[in-house]
């Protein structure tokens, strides 16, 4: 339904309404006089008054162009927008029916996207009784004709966008944030109009045609036809660049300038013609089902290719390459997306989607891609960006130089960047301070199933860190485990066909929602010899005999030391080229490569560090907690619920840094706690010391925390593409780290030598590098116009250029004053509206020559260009150019001499780094409750055997409220006690049993927990922390099956366990909680005897284990390297509650209490009482019983508490004895000393073989 116009309250006269349109009609012809009776001239459109045209009619000739059906000496009365074809009405973006005409463009932008506001036209509302308002100020339309481009001429695309100016939105992404839901910014386009200026309520009775034009010849577009009604269009008739779910904000305007353009001709859209976009395959015509199907290519036959217009055949041969990217086009001041992209943007964020001839289409403004396209990235898609590499004036330059065939007669556009979630370098897109990794893996398989070898590469492209490994791994992927979670890579790439089975399920399974790039083998996954060719090709390092190749060590010298030895690993250099050609298909690279900043790195450092392998890390919850793991699972990645689930880690209660590089550096340090005892000590005594000087302490995080991600802005500058303003900010990172330096040294004069004092000296002096750049070129001038303008006399380009604005700059004041004296005008100035600048401001009372041309008028005054201010404002443009071009070469140059200091700020920012942990350290140390103490380091004993000694031990991560206070224990294993005191030895193993939820498994984390932080030099919540440094910490936590690496429950225990019992050490942290519980009673408690046995008889490690098989208490109760204890509760079995009171005492408990957790835990009474009745039931029957006891006159041996043995009568030799001679004889041994007799040990062998013959007969 069309809107009703409201009445005017004073009607006009016929003659007045007749006077009105013979004005406009002579304006009309007077203005296509002097344009050219053109097809852009025709659809010009003046609106005034808030009045809107009435377009005529529209049928179809023969040739199936638009064409008026108005007689040529009259206006007809239009065509009601019902009776228009529906066809017509909605393409190419147009507007709904109650609006009076739409707009077809087949290669551009859709009439209803919403455009950035613009200095172009400001329509002013009409007031509410139909008549223009009183208060109303006159302002110019302007046709701008060079703003953006003409790709294909046949169809007049690339017009201009005419944009009521208004003030934006407030956005939360930023000024450059696209504006959601505003309606009242319609599109008025006409690139090819020239230049005109119609002033808003101006008479134009002087200009008036003597009827409406007909169409050219080939013409799509109707004719222009005075308005013969006036109206406001309504906001809710004008589309929008959102969809109508977001159309529901921004500023209401009753006045607005529609577009006038006709539908497209009948049978123009052929959806046909993109069937092969029905059945994809890849450009080797692989369909999807094929296993070698290639998802990043995309088949076009040849047929299509000859239909394509100019326009899309750029288009589909950029995106035929990329299929599985989504494609940002640019167009004008609009990137667009284009068919399957198109819907990704349509469903995905809602944007308007649109046809465009044969493509449906969405569009996002240019000064918001860096919003959108971050968008796009966190939802995993990649994205390409194709710009124009010229601009209107060039190719208009390029045709007139040359013939140019059809295809060449649109503006030229190429591929520079593709950004993904892996590889992004951009700040402005990067919101998380973690390092970002790109992963890159080449498995070699060995024969006869052996355990496979890796090699691997990893890459944080926003700091050019690339960081290899080779390793030989076990047949669980132990440590490709360990790696993929300390690393957490977002995007992998691969040799497609030679990836396991196995590795992809570890893959899957462990990485959230990652990048899947797999490269044909040899020709994009390169092997060692293609990788040294390409990278000898490429030209990344500077090197003599680079470029002959001759000598293979001569044109290598240039390359990293870590690169050089690579070349040993054929695995781990094939790695390398994998990444570098993916990275080269990015357009990457060239600016990552060429750094040079390549490093070994060890995911388990044998000799430096605690090695935590994969399973331990996620049992201990370091990064991330088990809830989200499980959101993970279940494909929620969501950021609120990723961040929710990050409470609760260790990394986030110790990481109190404040610098984004110190952060990460900090994350590096919590996955390698230190080993070495000298290392810990030198960080506990800088703990200790910046906690008694507050002082330095607090200088020293005050002035990290203003530093800027110097290590990934050094990295920008080195590529080139950073702004210039962001020179300027590190510039001023770096001066605040010489400062901070410079006042630490005077400081750290009172404190002991240290760490502190070794950072100061190993920092790099920064003067000279900082007092050049300091003075080379104009900071202020820099900041606010974003140019480096060097100081006069350095750059003798910009000398003279400077001199020519000078010298263009005293010419426009001299014609100012000349014409000031010619039209006796003594306030006339200059008036700069956009891009027309000099505009003569002359008043309107003032008579100028025939040869001013116009531009704009305001109520007051008309402005205008005269011929000699056209020829000034064009030298202008020429020399601002030049200008601008010369400023590009100074600033490359000045990155180019700020690089060539690489190495020295790479230096000064881990300097700060290393500074920003210790005092995070400091200030975490620093936030626990008394009491809290600093880890006493204890030596080795003389077998090689460390001890842990934990008194009052809370949990680090669980916080103390007001309503309930964490109950700390004490753990004690290996010696308790100074080496020759007289007990010094204590049981190296804890047999832990309690109730269910009674806090065994959080004893167990947090003896591990207080271990790591002591080793990373963090101070410890508990009264004294006396330990040995381990090598290795291993856990076996929980109970959870492994569906995507076909697991089950047990298998997971088995496979976890098994690492243990591979891998540990003497020296060894082991904890197992409940092993055995995911398999049958009697399968579990072997698993679970044999573990412990061989872990306290034969390892010796230090340990803890919880169970719930109450028999291995009885089987372990006289060993000497296992004390049993328990975590203490009191039951009441009258009401079937059990209060926890975790806390750890010695002995065993004598049950599990199930029943009470379960009746605490809502179970129904009668499944509770049925449970209770049968657990008796099968307590009384089941057939694990005690051993038989032996004969009166047998001998039978016994250890006391200290583990001497001895003898006493009328008791059996427990099993762990019987599994081990040495046992056999130890108990075997007299009182009075260490040597056994033939007798005592013949009747312990006597012993031993009863037992089992009483045992095999009752089974």
């Amino acid at each position: 339904m069309q809107p009703t116009p409201n009445p005017p309250s004073s009607p006009l006269t016929p003659s007045q309404k007749a006077r009105m349109e013979q004005n406009r009609l002579r304006a009309l012809k007077k203005l296509q006089e002097k344009q050219g009776n053109s097809p852009s001239s025709q659809r010009t459109l003046v609106s005034f008054f808030g009045q809107k045209p009435t377009p005529p009619p529209v049928t179809a000739n023969p040739a199936g162009m638009a064409k008026s059906t108005l007689p040529a000496s009259t206006a007809a009365t239009a065509t009601p927008p019902s009776q228009i074809p529906t066809a017509k009405r909605r393409a190419a973006g147009s507007p709904p029916a109650e609006c009076t005409s739409a707009a077809t463009d087949d290669d551009d932008h859709a009439a209803s996207l919403l455009r950035t506001p613009s200095k172009r036209l400001r329509p002013t509302p009409a007031a509410s009784n139909g008549r223009p308002s009183a208060r109303r100020t006159a302002r110019p339309m302007v046709f701008d004709s060079d703003s953006d481009t003409n790709d294909e001429p046949e169809r007049a695309s690339d017009r201009d966008e005419f944009i009521p100016e208004r003030n934006p939105p407030s956005s939360p992404s930023g000024s450059d944030a696209p504006f959601l839901g505003d309606e009242d910014s319609p599109i008025r386009r006409n690139r090819r109009t020239p230049r005109a200026t119609l002033a808003i309520g101006d008479d134009l009775s002087d200009t008036a045609p003597s009827g409406p034009a007909t169409p050219t010849a080939g013409s799509r577009y109707s004719s222009f036809t005075a308005p013969q009604s006036v109206t406001a269009t309504p906001r809710r008739n004008l589309t929008s660049f959102m969809s109508p779910a977001a159309k529901n904000s921004g500023p209401r305007s009753s006045t607005a300038v529609l577009p006038n353009f006709a539908s497209p001709k009948p049978g123009e859209k052929n959806p046909e013609r993109f069937a092969w976009l029905v059945d994809v395959r890849d450009a080797d015509r692989r369909p999807p089902t094929d296993p070698d199907y290639d998802p990043r290519t995309l088949y076009i036959p040849p047929a299509a290719w000859s239909k394509f217009t100019p326009f899309e055949r750029q288009f589909w041969e950029i995106k035929a390459k990329y299929f599985d990217t989504v494609v940002f086009f640019k167009k004008g001041k609009f990137y667009e997306l284009y068919e399957n992209d198109a819907d990704v943007g349509h469903q995905q964020f809602d944007l308007k989607l649109t046809d465009r001839v044969n493509m449906r289409m969405v569009g996002v403004p240019e000064s918001s891609f860096e919003f959108w396209a971050a968008q796009f990235v966190a939802k995993g898609y990649k994205i390409a960006k194709v710009d124009q590499v010229e601009t209107a004036l060039g190719k208009s330059m390029r045709e007139k130089t040359a013939k140019t065939p059809k295809e060449d007669k649109i503006i030229r556009r190429e591929l520079t960047s593709i950004l993904t979630a892996g590889t992004l370098v951009d700040g402005a897109m990067l919101h998380d301070t973690m390092a970002t990794y790109c992963f890159s893996v080449k498995e070699v398989l060995r024969a006869d199933h052996q355990p496979p070898y890796f090699g691997l590469c990893f890459v944080d492209t926003a700091t050019g860190q690339f960081q290899l490994c080779g390793f030989q791994d076990d047949t669980n992927r132990t440590m490709l485990e360990t790696l993929l979670i300390q690393m957490q890579p977002k995007e992998v790439v691969f040799e497609r066909g030679h990836l396991s089975r196995a590795t992809q399920r570890l893959l899957k399974n462990l990485l959230h929602a990652p990048i899947w790039n797999g490269l044909a083998p040899d020709r994009e996954f390169w092997d060692r010899a293609s990788t040294e060719r390409e990278l000898l090709r490429g030209g990344y390092f500077s090197s003599p005999a680079a470029a002959t190749g001759d000598d293979d060590d001569a044109a290598t010298a240039g390359w990293p030391a870590v690169l050089r030895e690579a070349r040993e690993d054929p695995a781990v250099l094939s790695a390398v080229g994998g990444l570098i050609s993916y990275l080269r298909s990015l357009k990457l690279d060239k600016e990552l490569v060429s750094l040079g900043n390549f490093t070994r790195y060890q995911p388990m450092c044998q000799a430096t560090s605690l090695i935590m392998d994969g399973p331990t890390m996620a049992n201990l919850e370091l990064f991330q907690t088990s809830e989200e793991n499980a959101l993970a699972f279940l494909g929620q990645t969501d950021a609120a619920q990723a961040k929710g689930s990050v409470d609760g880690t260790l990394f986030q209660l110790l990481n109190r840094c404040v610098s984004p590089f110190g952060k990460r550096l900090f994350r590096q340090w919590l996955c390698h706690p230190l080993r070495d005892p000298v290392r810990i000590n030198e960080r506990l005594d800088t703990v200790e010391d910046l906690t008694e000087y507050p002082l330095i302490r607090d200088r020293l995080r005050g002035r990290l925390a203003g530093l800027p991600d110097l290590e990934r802005l050094i990295s920008r500058v080195h590529s080139g593409t950073c702004r210039v303003r962001d020179l300027l900010v590190v510039l001023k990172g770096f001066n605040d780290i010489q400062d901070m330096i410079i006042d630490l040294r005077s400081q750290i004069l009172q404190i002991r030598p240290g760490r502190l004092a070794t950072l100061c000296a190993q920092c790099p002096d920064l003067t000279v590098p900082l007092d050049f750049f300091a003075t080379a070129f104009d900071h202020t001038i820099a900041e606010k116009d974003g140019n480096i303008v060097p100081a006069s006399g350095v750059e003798p380009a910009c000398d003279q250029v400077n001199a020519q604005m000078t010298d263009l700059e005293a010419r426009f004041a001299a014609y100012l004053k000349e014409q000031r004296t010619a039209l006796r005008c003594p306030k006339l100035e200059y008036k700069d509206i956009g891009k027309e600048v000099y505009q003569l401001d002359v008043p309107k009372a003032v008579k100028v020559p025939a040869t001013y041309m116009k531009l704009s008028a305001t109520k007051a005054s008309n402005r205008y260009w005269t011929p000699t201010l056209q020829q000034l404002v064009k030298e202008l443009n020429e020399l601002l150019e030049t200008r601008s071009a010369v400023f590009r070469d100074i600033e490359r140059r000045m990155y180019q001499r700020f690089d060539e200091h690489y190495d020295l700020w790479l230096a000064a920012v881990r300097t700060a780094a290393e500074l920003d942990c210790l005092v995070g350290l400091t200030e975490a140390s620093g936030s626990f409750a008394d009491p809290v103490c600093r880890p006493e380091l204890v030596p080795a004993g003389p077998d090689g055997r460390g001890i842990l000694d934990l008194a009052e031990l809370r949990h680090p991560c669980i916080r103390e409220t007001a309503g309930s206070d964490f109950i700390p224990n004490d753990t004690v294993l290996g010696r308790a006690e100074p080496e020759g005191a007289a007990s010094d030895v204590a049981p190296r193993m804890i047999l832990l049993t309690g109730p269910n939820a009674g806090g065994k498994s959080t004893l167990l984390r947090q003896t591990c927990l207080a271990v790591i932080m002591a080793q990373l030099g963090c101070f410890v919540p508990a009264r004294h922390c006396r330990f040995t440094p381990v090598d290795r910490i291993f856990t076996r936590i929980g109970a959870h099956d492994d569906i995507l690496r076909g697991q089950s429950t047990f298998m997971v225990e088995l496979s976890e366990t098994s690492t243990i019992l591979r891998e540990a050490t003497p020296r060894s942290l082991v904890i197992l909680d409940e092993l055995g519980r995911g398999t049958s009673t009697f399968d579990g408690y072997a698993v679970a005897y044999s573990v412990l046995h061989h872990l306290a008889t034969r390892l010796g490690c230090l340990g803890l284990f919880s169970t719930h098989y109450h028999a291995l208490t009885r089987e372990f109760a006289e060993h000497p390297q296992v004390r049993l204890m328990h975590m203490d509760c009191h039951v009441d079995p009258d009401q079937r509650q059990v209060t926890f009171l975790y806390k750890l005492v010695p002995g065993v408990c004598p049950k599990s209490y199930g029943m009470n957790v379960a009746n605490m835990a809502g179970i129904p009474n009668n499944v509770v009482d049925r449970a209770e009745r049968v657990a008796e039931e099968f307590e009384s029957t089941q057939k694990l019983r005690a051993l038989p006891t032996a004969k009166s006159n047998s001998v039978a041996l016994k250890m006391d508490e200290a583990g001497v043995p001895h003898h006493h009568h009328a008791a059996e030799v427990p099993m762990h004895a019987q599994a081990d001679f040495k046992f056999l004889w130890q108990w075997a041994t007299q009182d009075n000393h260490g040597e056994a007799t033939g007798t005592d040990s013949l009747a312990a062998a006597r012993i031993v073989a009863r037992q089992w013959t009483d045992l095999a007969g009752q089974t």
